[in-house]
């Protein structure tokens, strides 16, 4: 690990350009090329399979966990994120199932619980200061303890994808034809319901609360107005969201702005060419046509 780590920042730090020559901008870039990838595989599926508040919604709901973090003192809150994200994630997909309210219905309500209780808990220590570092997050604040998380979910995600992509898909599509096909729906909703949880909850100290379902959604959508099938479709996201990344990283670098907003940007920027270029495509059935195949 060691000598992989010397030789990015060797291969890395031979460019001519300024932004290469530090040892921060390099670890950032590094971890672009692994979310991109990540929140490619997983935006498809999010945006596909209309998903997007759900994904919201756990972004959201790590500010519980942050609160419950700092109130424990614990040295690193984000392990309580990680643990309060999982267990929403777990309790809406259960409500989901068994509730007959509107979906929609059920998110908000979960949303506004977590978002009130992290408030409060913030507000009560004292701390309330921290809530802007990760309401705006910072990517170049990443360390190797990061980069080796990032990369350990990245893995796991591409064998669940490699594993569950045709029965997740079926059962966004119908989940009553996926039943009768033999797929196991509550363990196939659940499991990418704790993906979501674990992936956007790495990626919010260096993004930012409130721009991270930005950041796991634009590129998937650019992606649908593009794309003609399943790996046109994966492609797509995983390109837009590692130039978005590279493009806004090394702009932020440049024009003194935050990361993660400068990444977002870049994705919305991709987003707008790509209506542009296929207008009609922006409301239509692309990411249906694309998971049948």
């Amino acid at each position: 690990m060691h000598f992989l780590s010397e030789f990015w920042h060797s291969l890395i730090g031979a460019l001519p350009w300024d932004w290469a020559h530090y040892g921060y901008m390099r670890l950032a870039l590094l971890a672009v090329f692994l979310a991109a990838p990540l929140f490619a595989l997983i935006g498809t599926q999010v945006v596909g399979l209309r998903l997007v508040f759900f994904s919201d919604t756990l972004g959201h709901a790590a500010l519980a966990g942050l609160g419950i973090g700092v109130v424990a003192r614990l040295a690193e809150p984000w392990w309580a994120m990680l643990a309060w994200a999982v267990a929403i994630a777990l309790l809406m997909t259960w409500v989901q199932r068994r509730s007959r309210a509107a979906a929609d219905t059920v998110l908000g309500v979960f949303m506004a619980f977590s978002v009130a209780l992290g408030i409060m808990l913030l507000s009560r220590s004292g701390q309330s200061n921290r809530l802007v570092t990760y309401l705006i997050g910072d990517v170049l604040g990443i360390t190797g303890h990061g980069l080796a998380g990032l990369a350990v979910v990245l893995m796991v995600a591409i064998a669940l994808a490699w594993r569950w992509f045709n029965a997740l898909a079926l059962t966004g599509l119908n989940a009553s034809l996926a039943g009768s096909r033999g797929v196991r729906v509550a363990w196939v909703q659940t499991g990418f319901a704790l993906l979501v949880a674990v992936a956007v909850t790495m990626v919010i100290p260096w993004i930012g609360l409130l721009l991270i379902n930005a950041f796991l959604v634009l590129p998937a959508a650019a992606a649908r107005m593009l794309a003609r099938d399943t790996r046109q479709y994966l492609v797509w996201a995983a390109s837009i969201a590692l130039t978005a990344g590279v493009g806004g990283l090394i702009s932020s670098f440049y024009w003194d702005t935050p990361t993660g907003a400068t990444i977002v940007l870049w994705a919305a920027a991709f987003y707008a060419l790509a209506f542009v270029i296929h207008p009609r495509r922006a409301g239509s059935s692309a990411v249906a046509e694309a998971t049948e195949t």
